[in-house]
Formats: C-alpha cells, structure tokens, sequence
C-alpha cells in the first residue's frame, strides 16, 4: 500500500511539474486550476481521504494546498468544479464565435492559453465567466444535494407577500460565491495591477450570478385557483449569465493602479484600488469588466502571443458586422466554397385504409413516403 502511494505521489509531483514548467506556469499561477477540466473524471473525484491521500489524486496536482483542503473538507465538490468549468468554456465559446477571437482553448494545463498572461478584455472574460461557472454549478449541486456541506438556502422562510411565502428549495447562491470566492480567488498571488484586475474580475462574475437570481413560484388551491403560492429562488440560465459578461465586456473599463497612499499600506486587494486610465470616466462598478493593456492581433498567428489567427475561419459575405468576411478576414480576402447538402423536409405520412393498384385490394394501412430532392435546402 505504502508503494502504491508513493507511485501516485511521484506520479502527481511530475504532472505538477509539467504544468508548471509550460502555458501560464511559466509566468504566473493564474488559473492553473483550469486544467483539472481536461484530467477530472468520475474515477478520481473522491469523496473521503480515508483510503488514500486526496492530494495523491493526478487532477489535483494542479491545484494550491489551499484549493486541495477546501475540495478535501467538502466532498463532491469537485465534479461540480469541474461541469461549471466545462459549462464556462461551452459559453465562452458561444459568446465569441463570431469574433476574431472565438475563445480557442487546448488539452493542456494550461486551457485558455497565453491570453491569460495578458491584460485585455479578453483575459478579462475569462476570468469572470470561470469564476461564474463555479458560482453557478456549486449553487447548483448544493441544491440537487450532491455537495455534503451545504444544502438548499432555507432561510427565506414564512409570509411574503399577501397570496405567496417562502417555501421550496431555493439555489444557494451565497454558497457558491463564498466557496468560488475562496477556491478561484486563491491561485492570484501578488499586490500588482494584474493581481487586482483578476479578483476584480472574479468577483464581477460572481456579482453576475448572484444579480440575475429570480423568483419561480408554484400555485395551491381548488382546481388550479391559485389561492396561495409557494416561492423560492432560482438561479439564471448560464446564457444569461453570458450575455450579460459579453454586455461587460463590450463595455470594459480600461484601468491604472491607483495612486493612493492608502493603497501601498493596505495588506488586502480591493476593486477601489483601481481607477480609470481616463479621469473623465467613472471608476468601474464592481460588476464591469476591468482590463489595463490593449488586445493583441488577433488577425494573424503569433506563436508568442499566443493568437492562432483567423484564417480558415467561416464568415458570412452578406453581414457587415463582426462575423462579415471583411471584419473577420482582417481585409484578406476569402474564398468562396459550395456544399451541396440532404437536409430532411417536413414530410408527414398518409395512410389509407383501402389502396387499390392494378385491381389488387390492401386491407392493410400503407404509408406513403415522400423523398427529398438532392441538394441545397431552401426554404
């Protein structure tokens, strides 16, 4: 026993020292967490370190000894990390798939790439919609009862209002935002500006969560009268969490370290600490998007910046926004491709009781099928 864990001990020392030694290790520990989205499964989410030393399990190499004690004192937390880590990459995805930055992720630790040693909008987004990711699917799971540690949020108890109260089970979203406060918050280390703008950021996307909560209610009473009504909160959809980052992030403010005397004698990172680089702007809220450097070039492949480039791309001729060749292309140029494609029309059957043919009489229903032409769809 004492052999097989030191095999895993050295096993996990050496993904932690590959990790740390390529992607964003190489400069800072910002998000190495994420890397437990490409190696976290079923079999290594444990539930207890009875057994076996939880800090020995290879995903959680990549995390802190702090992010390790806060997984290890709540059990099945870690499967709800890693699906809102999964749900966070889906929507970034989706939010940017028109942009020349269309959120381009790897297998590796280090997920996101070299964006993240940036800082730009885009890192920017990243970082808020992770954090909200682990926000939202902890909140989740502590209502589905998957978490030990925490359960629904019963404390909106009794009379509401004149035909409702408080019943249910509502999402607990201020579980989450403290755990996603304490476990994402904790691999940003330093007093910089990358430092302030990242926890920033983190908690703009926990704020995000917490302020799109809504109240669903079900009805009681005769025949549906809906005399009385039991209410509760219910967290957002994650696109709306992710429309409402991309209205952020279209709108980010860009920052400077403040220069307060307050600021250098403080021992703790505050979002007041930021200032506009613009003094005619209004300092950011703490649910904008902060960013202080400008965003790369996206257009063309930079192995050292860590953009891919958009060739190759699918754009769309006829629009003139974002996703328009012109925009997209970076004024290139693009080829045009035909694909003739077999897509399924709305066909329904017909069936007749009596079908007669060449004086054969069926008693049987025959269906009669209709076929879609080869080639391109219209509709």
């Amino acid at each position: 026993m004492r052999s097989l864990a030191l095999l895993l001990g050295v096993k996990a020392a050496c993904i932690l020292l590959v990790s740390s030694l390529s992607g964003t290790g190489a400069v800072n520990n910002s998000g190495r967490w994420w890397g437990i989205v490409n190696v976290a499964s079923s079999s290594n989410l444990l539930t207890n370190s009875k057994n076996v030393q939880l800090v020995l399990d290879p995903s959680l190499a990549l995390l802190s000894r702090r992010q390790r004690r806060l997984i290890r004192q709540n059990p099945g937390i870690l499967h709800a990390i890693a699906a809102g880590l999964h749900t966070a990459i889906k929507e970034c995805k989706w939010q940017f798939r028109n942009r020349r930055w269309n959120c381009p992720t790897t297998h590796s630790p280090a997920v996101f790439g070299k964006i993240v040693n940036r800082g730009c909008r885009e890192t920017a987004f990243v970082f808020a919609i992770t954090s909200a990711g682990v926000t939202h699917a902890v909140a989740r799971s502590c209502s589905e009862g998957a978490i030990e540690t925490c359960t629904c949020d019963y404390r909106r108890r009794g009379p509401g209002g004149p035909d409702w109260h408080w019943g249910g089970c509502s999402d607990n979203v201020d579980f989450g935002r403290m755990f996603s406060r304490e476990f994402v918050d904790s691999s940003e280390r330093g007093r910089d500006l990358r430092y302030l703008t990242n926890l920033h950021n983190n908690e703009a996307g926990r704020m995000t969560v917490s302020s799109e909560m809504r109240q669903e209610c079900k009805c009681h009473g005769m025949s549906g009268s809906c005399t009385v009504r039991t209410c509760w909160m219910r967290l957002p959809s994650f696109r709306t969490v992710g429309d409402f980052l991309k209205d952020r992030f279209d709108g980010a403010s860009r920052v400077v370290y403040a220069n307060k005397g307050s600021n250098r004698a403080s021992h703790r990172a505050d979002p007041r600490h930021l200032e506009p680089e613009n003094p005619a702007h209004k300092p950011p809220s703490s649910m904008d998007l902060v960013y202080y450097e400008k965003s790369p070039n996206f257009c063309s492949y930079n192995g050292k910046t860590g953009t891919l480039g958009t060739s190759g791309r699918t754009c769309n001729s006829s629009s003139p926004g974002l996703d328009g060749c012109e925009l997209l292309c970076c004024g290139r140029g693009f080829k045009s491709r035909t694909e003739s494609v077999t897509e399924r029309c709305h066909c329904t059957f017909h069936c007749s009781k009596k079908f007669q043919n060449i004086g054969l009489s069926l008693r049987s229903p025959v269906p009669m099928f209709l076929e879609c032409a080869l080639g391109q769809w219209k509709a």
